[in-house]
C-alpha cells in the first residue's frame, strides 16, 4: 500500500501552512549560488500546490518572505522579488488549470511596483476559482499583524463603533489577515529546523507542528504525504481528555 493509499480521506487537514526552509544550504550544499536554490525551491512549490489541490486540500499557505528578509543582502532580496514576479507568470496556467485561487497576506505595500501589480493581476485572475486557496505570505511577520489587529480594534472603540467588553476572540479574527481562513491544522517546517519564525502565531493556536530534515528544494509529493499521515496518526484534543474525544 503506498502513501495516499494510507490516507484517511475524511481526517485530512482543512488548512496547512509551510515554512519553506533549507533554500540557501542547498544550494551551499550543491555548490551553487543562494539564487539557485531559490529557483529550486519554485519546482518544490508548484509539485506541493499541485499535490495538495489533487489530495483535496482546501486551503495551503506557504510563507514566502518574511519581514525580517528585507534585511537580507540586497542582491538576494532583488533576486528573491524578481523570483516572485517570473514565478507567478509562470504558474498562472497552473492555478487555472487547477482550480486554484491565488490570496496574498502581509505588508504587501513594501513589495517592489512591479510584484505587487503582477501579484495583484494573479489574484484578480484566479478569484473565481474555489478547488483550493493557495495564500502566499509576502512581507509577512505574525507580530506584525497582531499589532496591526489591536491598533484597528482600539481605533474602532475610540470612535465608538465597538465596546471594549465586545471584544473576544471572533472579534480578533474579523480583523487579521486571514480573517476569510480557518485556523491552520498542520504547520510544516522542512530543513530541520524547530522554530516558527513569527509566522501565523494566532492561526497555529491548535496546530499540529511537523519538522522534517529535508531541505525545501527536495521537498516532494511523498514527503508531504508523510507530513500528513504523521498528523492524522496523532490524538487532536483541544484541551480535552482522550477519554472524551473517544
Amino acid at each position: 500500500m503506498n502513501l495516499k493509499e494510507k490516507l484517511n480521506k475524511d481526517q485530512l487537514p482543512k488548512h496547512i501552512s509551510i515554512i519553506m526552509d533549507g533554500n540557501g544550504r542547498w544550494a551551499k550544499k550543491q555548490g551553487f549560488l543562494r539564487a539557485v536554490g531559490h529557483e529550486k525551491g519554485t519546482v518544490a512549490v508548484r509539485e506541493t500546490v499541485e499535490s495538495c489541490a489533487e489530495l483535496g486540500i482546501k486551503n495551503l499557505t506557504l510563507f514566502a518572505f518574511s519581514t525580517e528578509n528585507w534585511n537580507r543582502p540586497k542582491l538576494e532580496v532583488k533576486t528573491l522579488m524578481k523570483l516572485l514576479v517570473s514565478s507567478l507568470k509562470k504558474e498562472i496556467k497552473t492555478l487555472m488549470d487547477n482550480n486554484i485561487k491565488l490570496n496574498a497576506i502581509g505588508c504587501l505595500d513594501n513589495l517592489p511596483k512591479k510584484a505587487r501589480k503582477e501579484l495583484e493581476e494573479v489574484i484578480e485572475k484566479t478569484s473565481n476559482n474555489n478547488l483550493m486557496t493557495l495564500t502566499l505570505a509576502l512581507s509577512y511577520g505574525s507580530r506584525e499583524e497582531l499589532l496591526s489587529v489591536i491598533k484597528k480594534i482600539s481605533e474602532k472603540v475610540s470612535n465608538q463603533e465597538i465596546d471594549v467588553t465586545q471584544i473576544d476572540e471572533n472579534v480578533v479574527q474579523q480583523h487579521l489577515y486571514t480573517h476569510n481562513l480557518p485556523d491552520v491544522d498542520l504547520l510544516i517546517r522542512t530543513s530541520g529546523e524547530q522554530r516558527i519564525s513569527n509566522f501565523l502565531l494566532w492561526q497555529i493556536a491548535y496546530a499540529e507542528l511537523y519538522f522534517t530534515e529535508v531541505l525545501w528544494p527536495d521537498f516532494r509529493k511523498e514527503d508531504l504525504l508523510e507530513a500528513i499521515l504523521n498528523y492524522q496518526n496523532r490524538e487532536r484534543r483541544f484541551g480535552k481528555t482522550s477519554e472524551q474525544i473517544n
